[in-house]
């Protein structure tokens, strides 16, 4: 059976094809068309006979950041047309008095009110359809107030919105986020509207690419870590915000499976970005919230926590001198200054490569230009580059460990990415992990965890009530519990004896436990899995390797400083630890 995977990031498109258990890789540069660019990874990859495509698009990402969706209208509750743009009463910034908060996706004069009610003991107000305005723009977000406990006047306007206007994008909140919290659940509504058009127009493209390359209809990556449909992902795009990052976790959790780590961090450098991730006890931690842009998307979302750098981020210096990095990238075109397309910024590749980081040629065949490195840094000392985003790594790192209650000692650091291995025992020295493991696909990890990605479909009840009031629940599955009267909720997973886990779990998060409090139940998350094809890595890599010194791996480069060491496995994992 061959299986496809091909995941496209900002400098280059990656292709994996594991066929009767051997794995190719492959690498191109990525294109401002992203199809163009799947095709050609995999034609590079020399895809043929594929039976299962999956693939990790930032389509979305880009859209969403970029400001570049459809045109969007959101109908509410009359009365409720401000809901998007009074948001929570949190500033921005908590000490910049004069910071402002992204503009709302939709602008208050698209912004639209019907007449209708419902509370908790039912209708208060009937619906009236009549009051349905004129509606503008090419997609309609609907999010009555209290659809997350009925969705029946919701679901009645959405109808209505959808035969008056055949051609317009219309989604509704139940459909997407039934949840409470307006505004949150209006927010991520309006994102899935917003990105519909965009998002549909792309994978239409590509399944026609695909068909007449002769592949399968793609599988798409979603945030939460499984693979959906191309209809899936068309209909509703806020699943696939995060894409391409959350197949790179998948793969680096296997890694750690497979090195006998049930406690690890993803690193995943690229050449715009760094995801970091954590990994405990075996299982990718998941959040049911983010901010993408500085808007709340309420949906199950591998933790990913992203930083603007990258091997392609600019180098420069800010008003008052001082040296900086990103979130500013060179991209894939012209990229770094070395490349020798045309690009004149330092970059932190530039840096890396004036320290003999690097090697003369990349992936792809790129050759690397020295002397116009040399020019673009002038006189920026390279190592001085190198701290630099390398603390700005580190606080992303700390964030998903230490900050979260996680002791870095007891995780291994998985490097992955064209630039990750490059600075993770680096970081690792930082941070105070012994082990970093560097598995000899880091350059294509993500594509490589697309290949191996479950199927999986995430649901979402709300409650809203004591806990003591509910009936049956599912066997398996999570639930958010909280005191009454508590405006957070903690999420533990569903067992017989809810009430103790969650006492349990509240002494463990803030240290205390009020047992005589009523304990109340706010939403249940289940999904629906279908575990995804097995991969056996098997690798005929032997090093063996003592710092200082460079390993050249398929797609990355692995720098070893003083005080390292290790060696392959017979997975092909390079396993690094501290000598000193």
């Amino acid at each position: 059976m061959a299986i496809l995977g091909v995941d496209v990031g900002g400098t280059f498109t990656d292709a994996v094809l594991l066929e009767n258990g051997r794995i190719r890789t492959a690498k191109v540069s990525t294109t401002p068309e992203q199809a163009q660019a799947v095709i050609a990874a995999a034609t590079a990859v020399g895809a043929d006979g594929v039976q299962r495509f999956t693939h990790g698009t930032t389509v979305a990402t880009n859209a969403f950041l970029e400001r570049k969706g459809a045109s969007t209208s959101l109908v509410t509750t009359s009365g409720f047309e401000h809901l998007l743009h009074l948001r929570r009463q949190n500033r921005a910034s908590l000490y910049d008095l004069a910071a402002e908060h992204p503009e709302p996706l939709v602008p208050l004069h698209r912004s639209f009110g019907v007449v209708e009610r419902i509370g908790p003991e039912g209708i208060r107000v009937p619906l009236d359809l009549d009051t349905l305005p004129e509606i503008e723009g090419d997609a309609i977000a609907v999010c009555l107030l209290f659809a997350f406990r009925d969705p029946s006047h919701e679901r009645a306007v959405a109808e209505e919105l959808r035969r008056r206007y055949p051609t317009k994008h219309v989604v509704a909140s139940h459909e997407v986020a039934p949840e409470f919290r307006e505004y949150e659940r209006a927010s991520t509504t309006a994102a899935d509207a917003y990105l519909g058009p965009v998002v549909a127009r792309y994978l239409r493209s590509l399944a026609e690419a695909c068909a007449a390359a002769g592949l399968p209809e793609p599988l798409v990556m979603r945030s939460s870590g499984g693979v959906s449909t191309l209809d899936e992902a068309a209909e509703h795009p806020s699943w696939i915000l995060v894409s391409g990052p959350a197949g790179g976790v998948v793969g680096a959790a296997r890694v750690a499976e497979l090195a006998g780590f049930h406690n690890a961090i993803s690193f995943d450098m690229g050449g715009t970005s760094t995801d970091v991730c954590l990994i405990s006890n075996g299982r990718v931690e998941r959040s049911n919230e983010r901010y993408v842009g500085g808007l709340p998307i309420r949906l199950p979302t591998v933790d990913i926590h992203t930083v603007g750098a990258g091997g392609g981020s600019i180098v420069w210096r800010d008003s008052g001198g001082a040296l900086r990095v990103g979130p500013q990238s060179a991209g894939a075109l012209p990229g770094p200054a070395c490349y020798g397309r045309g690009g004149t910024v330092a970059t932190v590749t530039d840096a890396n490569l004036l320290l003999d980081r690097l090697p003369s040629q990349l992936a792809d065949g790129l050759e690397l230009d020295r002397a116009s490195a040399a020019s673009a840094l002038g006189r920026m000392d390279p190592a001085d580059v190198v701290s630099i985003v390398n603390a700005e790594m580190l606080r992303a790192l700390r964030l998903v460990s230490v900050e979260r209650g996680a002791d870095p000692r007891d995780f291994a650091l998985i490097a992955f990415g064209g630039a990750g291995p490059l600075h993770a025992c680096d970081l690792a020295d930082e941070l105070g992990c012994s082990t970093v493991l560097v598995p000899e696909s880091a350059g294509v990890l993500s594509a490589l965890g697309l290949v191996g990605s479950e199927e999986r479909r995430d649901h979402v009840r709300s409650y809203v009530r004591p806990l003591s009031e509910v009936g049956d629940l599912p066997s398996e599955g999570e639930a958010d519990l909280r005191y009454a009267g508590q405006s957070f909720e903690l999420r533990v997973p569903l067992c017989e004896d809810l009430a103790a886990a969650f006492h349990a779990a509240h002494v463990e998060r803030y240290g205390y436990a009020d047992e005589t409090r009523e304990v109340e139940l706010v939403a249940v998350r289940t999904a629906d899995v279908v575990p995804g094809p097995s991969i056996d890595l098997t690798s005929e890599l032997t090093a063996n390797v003592v710092g200082p010194t460079r390993l050249d791996l398929a797609g990355a480069t692995c720098w070893v400083p003083d005080g390292w060491a290790g060696e392959a496995d017979e997975n092909g994992t390079l396993r690094l630890e501290r000598t000193r």
